[in-house]
């Protein structure tokens, strides 16, 4: 009897050790723990489309370069300046590529502006009574950018061509002699500008920018008929400031992990 319990003791003690060397295997399985996702970094990269709308504001200038009518009362040499402003608005369509944080992109912008004057020419003499009048309402761009993208904004200077629908005309009613003329030309010119922009979601982007642009001047002809009345006029510059809104077609998504 002593035999087998002693044999018995044996054999659970035995089985004892097994288990817990069995669960001491289990508990040194290595764990592996899954990557923590991280949101995608922003990507600039991509076509985009979208509008903008602010203030604008045009330097014009015409100075008299031939005067042979009889109503036109501006000698050769005499001219004007006159700034005026008004709302601003249009659509920007462009390409942005990015390379680590810095991006690079083409720009092109058309626009419509509601700057314009008028005033009765009286500074060269009281019996001098032409009413002039101008307007810039058409402005185009295209740019190339550059800028320094921070996750989510992205700080940018441009440049290129720009150009712009300029309109002068003249009227005399009061005579002896009596007249009127006018004519819209197209001028070319250069713009620099800078801005910044957001991206609020994968596809929006907000932003804002300010730019500068001047313009060589183009002759018009104002007297149509009687002689000659012609202007060497231009947007001297305009300035402009918006905020824009764009929507960014998918580029490729950037994760971080």
């Amino acid at each position: 009897m002593r035999n087998k319990l002693i044999a018995a003791f044996a054999c659970t003690t035995a089985l004892v050790s097994t288990g817990a060397a069995s669960a001491a295997d289990l508990a040194a399985r290595p764990y592996t723990k899954a990557p923590a996702y991280i949101e995608p970094l922003f990507n600039w990269t991509g076509f985009y489309v979208g509008g903008h709308i602010g203030g604008a504001w045009t330097n014009e200038q015409f100075v008299n370069s031939a005067n042979t009518t009889l109503f036109g009362d501006l000698a050769p040499g005499e001219g004007y300046r006159q700034r005026g402003s008004g709302i601003m608005g249009g659509a920007q369509i462009g390409y942005n590529w990015q390379a680590n944080n810095y991006v690079f992109g083409m720009e092109g912008t058309i626009s419509g502006l509601d700057n314009k004057g008028s005033f009765t020419n009286t500074q060269f003499g009281v019996a001098r009574d032409d009413v002039f009048s101008w307007r810039t309402n058409v402005l185009a761009t295209i740019v190339g950018r550059a800028g320094f993208a921070v996750q989510n904004n992205l700080f940018y200077i441009k440049g290129g061509y720009a150009g712009v629908n300029n309109r002068l005309s003249v009227s005399d009613t009061v005579g002896p002699a009596t007249g009127s003329g006018g004519q819209t030309r197209w001028a070319n010119g250069w713009t620099v500008g800078a801005g910044w922009e957001y991206g609020i979601t994968r596809n929006w982007i907000v932003g804002l920018e300010y730019n500068y642009a001047a313009f060589a001047s183009q002759t018009y002809q104002l007297g149509g008929t009687g002689g000659n009345y012609s202007f060497d006029a231009k947007p001297r510059d305009i300035q402009w400031a918006v905020v824009r809104a764009s929507y960014k077609f998918d580029g490729p998504v950037i994760a971080r992990y």
